[in-house]
């Protein structure tokens, strides 16, 4: 409440009273406020006014709060019977000249008479908050609302004021600056005008400026001057709004240095939602805008330099979208950077590309930065000349201090002249390939057998898919050309076909032969070495005899299969590897692992696709078109032409049982060709003569006898489920054995189970 001014009351006349008036025990009237109209005519209407003002009195003295009526110059004239039982003085008390002295807190005293004078100059309604002693002699906090009561000419007739108790509230605003001032950073809290109320300890200590000057709008001295309009302009923004928010602004230190600081302010509401305080920090980052200048300052001169490398460079965000482009760029293109980054990515790759690479090269961005990894890609770009160049673009991903992508950074180099000598490789290569076609068995397959045609169909099938293939087959069968035609008729085919024979590998050297070494991983081991999977990445790796590896060998292939990765020997670093793998072997690899001598997990991971190649006694029609093929070849080497075939010896040819298959029918032909003279081939005929029956017949043991009955029941099984060997109705059931024992023992008797296939006729 305004302090008292010590001035008397004016001297009472009776004139018109206009305003509501109470009246004091004494029946003295209490509005004092004269308006020079004679009122003597109207005194019988006294009566009725004291009684008015009485039933008024009363109403106030039900008011749960404190109520006090001042005059115009702020001394109390009346207050209610709350005021009254709180303070336990009587209302001549209350008008007393040290009336404030006496009831209001000795802090307090000195801040309500600067109020007051404020008030008689500006009369509007306000409120502050003051301690009252009551008559316990205890101080208590009330929130008091002044409101002015004016005249038709606004000239202040009466204040009125009303108390509510706050004590509670204040209790806990002194635990709240209690706690805020022992936060770490610099805290404060200002009213609901922007003005502040309270600023912690840190702030203090760390501007060095006290509280009186820091009170109310003092704490702007604090703030760089170049700095303060804007803070000013943000602060009485989020005052409007009544919204949260931050800016960034520099405080001064004590000692007179400015530093940067992140100032955050949020609003306190109450029930009602009206703010009644705001509290906010003030946080130091001036190490960070240091930072960032000195970041700022260094990527614009490393933006200098990449504007003057001769390659193109540019920087992405990390789905793609063009964020920056060197001069070189710009300058091949004829683009500024804001047409550029005017358009979307893909329309941007659109109309840079040439038409032919658009569709793969839109698949290699997107796998790309949809894998998070460094990757490469050649396309032509358009130039501002309207020729198209072609470029070999290398994107890096950017990353963050958590590691996720951020961005993406690309380099791309003219490779124009390059591509042109690849074209003149590759079309010279292309000439040397067809041919190597024409003179090489390794790429042609001779026959037309129906036991071929069913191998080629399934070859045709397989070849374009990345499955692993096993490919059985007697020694001589031809296993590593059926490999190569998977591997020519494949998506791969381009890249590299690595064969390995891992017979003739000693067992101490395969796991490096197969995986390569570091540096120092074993005697002799000078310098690195790439393996064969390594080699074969992008391409096809046959494993030729895979039967033959050791079991720690085998353990590793697994791993290939599985997870696709390999480690050199003498390193722990797992490498990736793209091979497919095609793997092949004479022996049988079930009857292995029933002996332990192979794992079965591997075997399930080689046996995907299995391809069993015929031995060559099962395809006796091929045997002339063989015979004419390897004539022919080896005639044209030795430097002869032969005319005609010894029908003799192609007889001997259809005939022998042919134990080396192919490969012993391409010897025993390139022998004949050296040795043969004229214009007439043949063989000598003791070269295929093979030992009687009755021989073997009589050198035949009780084992042998076994066996032929053994066969004997397994092709009659085999003739009565038409060659079925698997289901409830196949030769395996109705000889009581598994199915994959029946067929092991199919292969190891040397069984044609496609003979008794029935094939329909073609209608």
């Amino acid at each position: 409440m305004p302090p008292d001014t010590h001035r008397a009351e004016p001297h009472q006349e009776q004139h018109d009273r206009r305003n509501p008036a109470f009246a004091h025990s004494g029946g003295a009237t209490l509005d004092e406020v004269v308006t020079g109209t004679n009122i003597s005519d109207l005194n019988h209407r006294e009566p009725q006014f004291r009684q008015d003002e009485e039933e008024l009195r009363r109403i106030v003295d039900l008011i749960p709060q404190t109520i006090v009526v001042l005059n115009s110059e702020g001394k109390v004239i009346y207050g209610n019977r709350v005021m009254l039982e709180y303070t336990g003085l009587s209302l001549d008390e209350l008008r007393a000249n040290d009336f404030r002295d006496r009831v209001f807190h000795p802090e307090d005293v000195e801040r309500l008479r600067e109020q007051r004078r404020q008030a008689l100059t500006h009369p509007v309604p306000f409120e502050n908050e003051q301690r009252a002693l009551g008559k316990d002699g205890k101080y208590r906090w009330f929130l008091v609302r002044y409101n002015p009561l004016l005249d038709e000419q606004g000239r202040i007739v009466r204040w009125y004021a009303a108390g509510t108790e706050i004590t509670e509230r204040k209790q806990t605003e002194e635990k709240l600056r209690y706690v805020i001032d022992t936060i770490p950073t610099l805290a404060w809290c200002n009213l609901p005008d922007g003005t502040n109320e309270f600023l912690n300890k840190n702030w203090h200590e760390y501007t060095g400026l006290s509280r009186e000057e820091s009170h109310g709008w003092g704490w702007q001295a604090a703030f760089h001057p170049e700095d303060l309009p804007a803070l000013m302009e943000k602060w009485k923004g989020m005052l409007v709004s009544g919204e949260a928010g931050e800016i960034e602004a520099r405080l001064r230190r004590r000692d007179g240095t400015y530093r940067w600081f992140l100032v955050r302010a949020e609003p306190f509401r109450d029930e009602a939602g009206k703010i009644v305080r705001w509290y906010g920090t003030s946080t130091d980052i001036d190490d960070r805008k240091q930072a960032e200048n000195k970041l700022r300052q260094d990527e614009q001169e490393l933006r200098q330099l990449i504007d003057f490398l001769p390659q193109h460079i540019v920087v992405l965000d990390k789905s793609g979208s063009l964020l920056q482009a060197n001069k070189t760029m710009l300058d091949y293109n004829g683009y500024t950077l804001e047409e550029m980054k005017g358009r979307g990515s893909e329309d941007r790759i659109r109309r840079e590309l040439h038409p032919d690479d658009l569709e793969r090269v839109q698949s290699e961005h997107r796998a790309g930065l949809s894998r998070g990894v460094p990757f490469e890609s050649e396309k032509r770009l358009l130039g501002k000349d309207g020729r198209y160049r072609w470029f070999l673009f290398r994107y890096k991903p950017v990353l963050n201090e958590d590691g996720h992508i951020v961005g993406w950074f690309a380099t791309a180099t003219d490779i124009e002249e390059r591509k042109h000598a690849e074209e003149r490789t590759r079309n010279e290569n292309l000439a040397l390939r067809e041919q190597i076609d024409r003179d090489s068995m390794f790429e042609d397959i001779v026959g037309s057998s129906e036991a071929l045609r069913r191998v080629l169909h399934q070859v045709a099938k397989v070849a374009p898919s990345d499955s692993t293939v096993l490919i059985l087959g007697e020694t001589g069968t031809g296993k590593e050309l059926i490999a190569r035609a998977i591997h020519k008729r494949s998506k791969r085919a381009d890249r590299a076909f690595i064969g390995v024979n891992c017979a003739a590998i000693p067992p101490s050297l395969i796991s490096s032969e197969l995986f390569g070494h570091e540096k120092g991983a074993f005697t002799g081991a000078t310098q690195r070495r790439l393996g064969r999977f390594e080699s074969a990445n992008g391409g096809t790796i046959f494993l030729d005899e895979v039967a033959d590896f050791p079991p720690e060998i085998q353990i590793a292939l697994l791993r290939v299969l599985q997870e696709r990765e390999i480690e050199r020997v003498g390193s722990n670093k797992a490498i990736p590897v793209d091979v497919r793998v095609l793997a092949a072997t004479h022996r049988d690899l079930n009857a292995l692992v029933a002996e332990g001598k192979f794992r079965e997990d591997l075997l399930y991971r080689l046996n995907v696709v299995p391809i069993e190649m015929p031995p060559l006694r099962e395809r006796v029609a091929d045997i002339p078109l063989l015979v004419d093929y390897f004539i022919h070849r080896f005639g044209k080497r030795a430097g002869k032409k032969f005319k005609t075939i010894a029908k003799k010896s192609l007889q001997l040819f259809q005939v022998y049982d042919w134990p080396g298959n192919v490969r012993e029918l391409q010897n025993v032909i390139e022998r004949a060709v050296i040795l043969c003279e004229g214009e007439a081939f043949s063989v000598d005929e003791t070269w295929l003569r093979r030992e009687p029956p009755v021989a073997r017949s009589r050198t035949s043991t009780l084992d042998g006898v076994l066996v032929n009955q053994e066969k004997e029941m397994i092709e009659s099984a085999l003739a009565e489920t038409h060659g079925r060997i698997s289901g409830p109705s196949g030769a395996a059931a109705k000889l009581g054995l598994p199915a994959r024992t029946l067929d092991s023992k199919i292969k190891r008797l040397r069984i044609d189970k496609y003979r008794f296939t029935v094939v329909p006729r073609a209608s």
